[in-house]
């Protein structure tokens, strides 16, 4: 055997070994980026609440500031989805050899045209998950119903700054990572296509139903990011990377960026 192939059956040995210690079964993985998420947030929560009294600012300071500051949000924001990434990169880079394994590979100029695709794939997978939710709820279903993105008094440039690197740059990088990243790619080793798809885009709207910030529940929204997973996670399948996801994420969150923030269509 030549010192080359000796090499390449090392890693794939080494490769292996680390699959076959890994405890990402789907049932560990969903308890564990639950924890993943709800962990980074409540972190995030204390760190932007702590610093106002760090400040030394009176309560009514610290309440004005964390219910109508831009800078605020952006700090929870990025601490939240920082932290989230960091407890998958742990994860994977201790069991699964890094981030590689789940999809982060180097960007290629034709992820952008598979994120076109994939625009206008979830374009119309929308427009018939919605008219079929429509004729089954009969009118009940409250299209009128917004979502709250936990932003406000966005006027200027570098708040509307803020407020873009906030919704459209790092939810993609950090949503993409820990479900169509961790989530999906650890179904794929246990489930066939379709069940994956289908587990990690319910997991994906869940939280979403519930950002409605009066306790009602979202369910056009709910839709809306379940069919947008469902093309996401294709998307992951066919080309074996996270970038098309994530650019496809972006472009999806620009459009509704655009529409609330510049246009103020709604």
């Amino acid at each position: 055997m030549s010192k080359d192939s000796s090499k390449s059956a090392e890693g794939q040995a080494l490769v292996s070994g680390r699959l076959a210690k890994s405890p990402a079964e789907p049932g560990v993985a969903i308890v564990y980026a639950i924890v993943v998420y709800l962990v980074a947030q409540i972190v995030a929560s204390l760190v932007v609440i702590l610093y106002p009294h760090l400040r030394g600012w009176s309560p009514q300071h610290a309440q004005q500031w964390l219910a109508h500051t831009v800078l605020g949000q952006f700090w929870y924001v990025l601490l939240a989805e920082a932290l989230t990434v960091l407890g998958v990169w742990w994860f994977v880079r201790k069991y699964q050899g890094g981030l590689r394994s789940i999809g982060w590979r180097s960007i290629r100029w034709r992820d952008a045209g598979f994120a076109l695709l994939g625009l206008a794939a979830y374009f119309v997978v929308y427009i018939i998950l919605y008219s079929i939710a429509v004729h089954i709820f009969q009118g009940d279903l409250n299209a009128g119903e917004k979502q709250d993105l936990g932003f406000s008094n966005t006027s200027g440039a570098f708040n509307l700054a803020l407020t873009f690197i906030s919704l459209v740059i790092l939810p993609p990088l950090a949503e993409e990572t820990l479900f169509r990243g961790f989530l999906f790619t650890s179904f794929r080793r246990h489930m066939k296509l379709p069940v994956a798809v289908l587990l990690t885009s319910v997991l994906f709207a869940l939280p979403h139903l519930f950002e409605s910030g009066n306790g009602s529940l979202l369910w056009v929204v709910g839709i809306d990011t379940f069919t947008l997973s469902v093309v996401l996670c294709i998307l992951r399948e066919k080309t074996n990377s996270l970038w098309p996801g994530i650019l496809l994420h972006g472009l999806k969150n620009t459009i509704a960026f655009l529409s609330l923030f510049i246009f103020h269509a709604s």
